[in-house]
């Protein structure tokens, strides 16, 4: 298997030939580098320079893809990730994990690159080594650089048949303001504009579609996903959230919040696609008749 260089540390590289991911070797599990073949620049977003202090030394967030767990609970959920990474090989992929000695949760990320397309399939679980229970929900963030837009699909007709009950809603943090000009409201998208701003932005939301995307550069990321909206999330009932800031915007899904026994295990799936899409329409209505062409909508 091929190695490579993330910003001083050691990767090991998964190809096909459609695309290559990148992936840590002795810390994560941490997804870095995502490659559509023939070209060299990087899906995901690099911010190697940014971290913060925890009780057990600096967090380093590097970027890429990483697997954290909901609901948020500092500094237990940003506890440094080096090394202890075990690596195995899977079928058409690898298999990273990492016991937490802080929280006593082990993390496992399996990859998997499509043979036929330009896809890959993330599999996230968390297992509960620790000696009490606990309630968490495995929660995949994706680090994507500035300069596009997620995009985020709506439900436009009634959840069952009684059409006067409420059929979406949306869950801000306590930063955000709704007035924010990066935040754009339609029925068949809301879109988070990823520009830099002075102040952080998140929203969450129920996502009943099962996808979430962000366009970047002629180049659409869709991450799709089991939205189990009947189940109970964490975050106001949040499965998909976008955080953006003046260096970075997040692309997260967060599977159904579970109780784990001590020796028990939850887990979480996201099949990424990329499509080349050339110029868009930069409006709302380009950005649906895209997805609408794409099957998504």
């Amino acid at each position: 298997m091929k190695r490579g260089d993330f910003h001083g540390e050691e990767t090991l590289l998964l190809e096909s030939e459609h695309l290559s991911v990148e992936v840590l070797a002795a810390a994560g599990p941490r997804i870095v580098r995502l490659v559509l073949a023939g070209s060299d620049e990087n899906v995901l977003g690099e911010v190697a320079d940014i971290g913060w202090d925890t009780p057990w030394g600096e967090y380093h967030l590097r970027g890429g893809h990483r697997l954290w767990w909901a609901p948020e609970n500092p500094p237990l959920t940003s506890a440094p990730d080096e090394g202890d990474l075990l690596v195995g090989e899977a079928a058409d992929g690898l298999c990273l994990e990492r016991l937490e000695p802080q929280s006593h949760l082990r993390k496992l990320m399996q990859i998997e690159l499509a043979a036929d397309r330009a896809a890959v399939t993330v599999r996230h679980r968390i297992r509960n080594e620790s000696e009490a229970a606990i309630e968490l929900a495995p929660w995949a963030i994706t680090i994507l650089p500035l300069d596009g837009v997620a995009l985020l699909p709506q439900q436009r007709g009634p959840i069952g048949e009684n059409e006067f009950l409420p059929n979406r809603s949306l869950v801000l943090w306590p930063y955000s303001s709704i007035s924010d000009p990066r935040l754009v409201l339609g029925d068949e998208l809301v879109l988070v504009r990823a520009t830099a701003a002075p102040s952080p932005f998140k929203l969450g939301y129920l996502n009943r579609a099962g996808w979430a995307a962000y366009l970047r550069g002629g180049i659409l990321f869709c991450k799709r996903f089991d939205p189990q909206a009947e189940l109970a999330h964490a975050d106001l009932g949040s499965n998909v959230e976008v955080y953006c800031n003046d260096r970075l915007l997040e692309l997260e899904t967060l599977a159904p919040l579970s109780v784990l026994e001590p020796g028990a295990e939850t887990s979480h799936e996201e099949r990424w696609e990329l499509h080349p899409v050339g110029e868009v329409d930069s409006s709302a209505e380009g950005f649906a008749a895209l997805v609408a062409e794409l099957g998504l909508l």
